[in-house]
């Protein structure tokens, strides 16, 4: 069972689409910056699982505000923060109940997204090593809040890794979504391409992926 998230089903063509296709996908509305609606998407997965746990949880609401380091915004700065980092760390905390049944039922000793993981969609624009694309924009509250995704995935990883639960940060790459384009810049990856690195990624991550930084094609980022 795949439990697909958007703030507005009604608005959201393709994913009614593409659930009416396969009656595995569940259609759920989910707004990560409102607490009572991650709640409430929690308490239906687990009514929907009807018993079972959660293997897999992907952190993928995100937001960019164009910026410059002399414009941002402390509204845009709480904003992005809000989604990216409060956002993620609710969602872990309220499905973690979820994602624990999961760990402690699954077959398999060692971690991985078979068993039971945490997935946060970062970006290398919030490596402080890497600084992706500063050329093409400051992006300065996007940046700075995937840094803090990043750490918080990399204090899940310690955490949650005693529970059986696997915590990795992932870099989709620069992606064609509505998004993704910025100004008269288009981007080089398609959303496939992308998606299916990742999912080949997903079904390698091991123990000693948690808690670290990885692009979609499974190379080991900076922070």
């Amino acid at each position: 069972m795949l439990f697909a998230t958007c703030r507005n089903p009604s608005d959201s063509q393709e994913l009614r689409e593409l659930a009416a296709q396969h009656s595995s996908i569940r259609i759920l509305r989910l707004d990560v910056e409102h607490i009572a609606s991650i709640q409430e998407a929690a308490v239906s997965v687990k009514e929907q699982l009807q018993g079972l746990g959660l293997n897999l949880l992907i952190n993928n609401a995100g937001r960019v505000l164009d910026s410059t380091i002399h414009s941002e915004s402390e509204e845009n700065m709480h904003l992005l923060y809000q989604t990216h980092v409060v956002g993620s760390l609710k969602m872990g905390q309220t499905f973690l109940p979820l994602l624990k049944k999961a760990a402690q039922t699954g077959s398999q000793d060692s971690l991985s997204c078979n068993r039971a993981a945490i997935i946060n969609i970062s970006s290398t624009a919030g490596s402080i090593t890497e600084l992706f694309a500063w050329q093409y924009g400051h992006l300065l509250s996007y940046r700075c809040s995937k840094a803090a995704l990043n750490m918080l995935t990399r204090c899940q990883g310690l955490a949650f890794k005693e529970e059986g639960i696997l915590c990795t940060a992932i870099h989709p790459g620069w992606v064609q979504t509505d998004m993704g384009v910025s100004g008269i810049y288009k981007p080089p990856l398609k959303k496939e391409e992308s998606v299916q690195g990742m999912l080949k990624l997903f079904s390698t991550l091991s123990e000693e992926n948690s808690g670290g930084f990885y692009s979609w094609e499974g190379k080991a980022l900076s922070w």
